[in-house]
C-alpha cells in the first residue's frame, strides 16, 4: 500500500462534496508529475484530502477504488484520473502551518513541491498526520 496527498480547492470540490458523492473521480490534473503520481496509485492506496488555497489544511482520508484511466474532462488521453472514496474526516484538521512547524514532517513533498496537486506521502508521515488529525481507519 502506498500513501498520497491530493489537493482540491474547497470552492471547486470540497470534502463535504466528496462525502456526498461517495465515490468520485479525481479529475482535472494537468501537471505531468502529478499525473505520474495518479498513474502510480493502486486500489487500496490511501490519500490525505487537502483543502488548498483558502483553507490550507488536511481534512480527511480517501481510498483509491479505481486505478488510473483517461480523464473524461480532458480532450488529450495522456491525462488520467483515479476514483476515490471517502474513508473519514479528521476530527482535528491539520493546517499547513502545523505541518511546517512539525520537525517530523520537514521532508514532506507538500513542503518541498508546494504546487504539486497529487504527491506521495511516506507511511511514517501518513501515520503521524492521521494521529494528529484524530483519524483511525474504520
Amino acid at each position: 500500500m502506498a500513501f498520497w496527498l491530493v489537493k482540491s480547492e474547497p470552492e471547486a470540490f470540497s470534502w463535504a462534496q466528496q462525502l456526498d458523492h461517495g465515490v468520485e473521480p479525481w479529475t482535472g490534473v494537468r501537471n505531468y508529475q502529478a499525473r505520474n503520481n495518479l498513474s502510480a496509485m493502486k486500489n487500496g492506496d490511501l490519500a490525505l484530502f487537502y483543502h488548498s488555497v483558502s483553507e490550507k489544511r488536511i481534512v480527511g482520508v480517501v481510498e483509491v477504488v479505481r486505478e488510473a484511466y483517461p480523464d473524461p474532462t480532458a480532450e488529450d488521453p495522456r491525462w488520467v484520473c483515479v476514483d476515490v472514496k471517502a474513508m473519514g474526516a479528521f476530527a482535528h484538521p491539520v493546517s499547513l502551518a502545523d505541518i511546517k512547524a512539525d520537525p517530523a514532517l520537514a521532508e514532506m513533498a507538500l513542503l518541498k513541491q508546494s504546487r504539486l496537486s497529487v504527491a506521495p506521502v511516506t507511511e511514517t508521515e501518513f501515520r503521524h498526520l492521521t494521529q494528529i488529525g484524530g483519524w483511525t481507519r474504520p
